[in-house]
């Protein structure tokens, strides 16, 4: 059997989910990567539940298997909510100020790539390739090592990576950030990012190798490795939608006035706050433009269980009503 390339992820979209709003960034990467490849897709099942299975399960389509694991509420309010989105994400995106971190969530984290690293064992050959993503899962690499797998591993990082000074307010950085070093090599979106990380490893004292860096005894390599989305099937949807009912009606409230489109996901990265203020001090600085300009911003919510980012929900709520009672026009 040729090597299969088995992709580890903290959620894992099943076909049948292919239309769903997980089908983002990551499932175009892994679509793309996985096409007519022998390969795996190892994560959770979006399923929460009190006495998780001893063994993933599995199915396949092709030549892909997909593997899919539950976990407890508290797997996921400690590995998820807790570490993974309440103090990487935001220390990742510089904003150190939001991140709210606690030592059961921090074991959590530790317990969950833990977890992850019992179910895959199981499932890898000795010629695999696995490739990992994304903060929630760090330390996965030195997991798999430390049950003896010599396979090799990759790890792409999907959002920014901050300078080293903001890094290292990350508590136990060197546990966390350091389980990168043992991957074989690690991707980022832009060169920035890996060379953010490249000061981290060096202030960390490595030292640079010919084609990477050399810290503790092992050898990883950083490259910039930029992710997109699926462009051809967006610009379909653009065109379908030019003929839409929902746009014709979309025209017709504008009344001949302007409209100002923003499209975000509702996260502390956004500016989303700052945005409805700008257009607020432009309708202030323009009263010409009152009536003839809307803004209209998209914003799928995420993580609203999460107190930073419910915080967030209100905030862009409240705003929303002061604008529209300050500028807006009854219907």
């Amino acid at each position: 059997m040729s090597p299969r390339l088995i992709i580890v992820s903290n959620r894992v979209v099943a076909p049948e989910e292919a239309d769903s709003s997980l089908a983002d960034e990551m499932a175009a990467t892994v679509k793309a990567a996985l096409k007519n490849q022998n390969g795996m897709w190892f994560g959770w099942s979006g399923k929460m539940t009190d006495q998780p299975a001893s063994e993933p399960r599995t199915h396949q389509v092709n030549k892909v298997t997909y593997a899919q694991i539950d976990l407890s509420k508290s797997d996921i309010q400690e590995y998820c909510n807790g570490l993974a989105n309440s103090v990487l994400w935001p220390i990742l995106h510089c904003r150190v100020d939001l991140q709210q971190y606690s030592r059961a969530e921090a074991s959590g984290y530790m317990r969950v790539n833990q977890l992850y690293a019992d179910h895959l064992s199981a499932l890898m050959n000795e010629d695999d390739v696995v490739w990992v993503h994304d903060y929630h899962l760090m330390t996965l690499a030195r997991e798999l090592r430390s049950r003896g797998h010599r396979n090799r591993i990759g790890f792409f990082l999907h959002t920014p990576c901050a300078p080293p000074d903001v890094l290292q307010t990350l508590p136990h950085h060197k546990e966390i950030l350091g389980g990168l070093t043992y991957c074989d090599l690690v991707g980022f979106q832009t060169k920035n990012d890996r060379d953010n990380f490249a000061d981290y490893l060096v202030r960390r004292g490595a030292t640079q190798t010919r084609d990477g860096y050399e810290i503790d005894g092992r050898r990883v390599r950083l490259g910039a490795f930029p992710v997109s989305i699926e462009t051809k099937a967006y610009m379909r949807l653009a065109r379908n939608a030019g003929r839409s009912a929902m746009i014709a009606l979309v025209r017709e409230s504008l009344g001949g006035s302007r409209l100002v489109l923003s499209v975000d996901r509702l996260d502390c990265s956004k500016g989303i706050p700052q945005r409805i203020k700008a257009f607020e001090r432009f309708l202030e600085m323009n009263p010409d433009w009152h009536g003839k300009a809307t803004l209209l911003q998209l914003t799928p919510k995420s993580w609203s269980d999460i107190k930073q980012y419910a915080e967030i929900e209100s905030e862009v709520a409240a705003l929303i009503g002061k604008v529209n009672g300050r500028f807006g026009e009854a219907a």
